[in-house]
């Protein structure tokens, strides 16, 4: 895979779901444990895993902003 392909293939993790981020974040963690790849492969999941971790992180703190303003409205 060449540098120039990884933000092609990371473009469509914006439309992810925290399941399906979330499940592709394990696959990536599993291939780059399993130590197989090649350096350029390794760091193109590398990049792609980073990129997968952040959009759990944004799903997540988007359900924690939900959960605090339902909170609010309570009070």
């Amino acid at each position: 895979m060449s540098p120039a392909a990884a933000p092609a293939q990371n473009a469509d993790i914006a439309a992810l779901s925290y399941e399906q981020a979330r499940e592709q974040l394990m696959g990536v963690v599993n291939q780059l444990e399993a130590g197989s790849s090649s350096l350029e492969d390794s760091l193109a999941l590398w990049e792609r895993g980073e990129a997968l971790a952040q959009r759990c992180e944004e799903w997540l703190e988007g359900a924690k902003a939900r959960l605090d303003a339902a909170r609010s409205d309570n009070q």
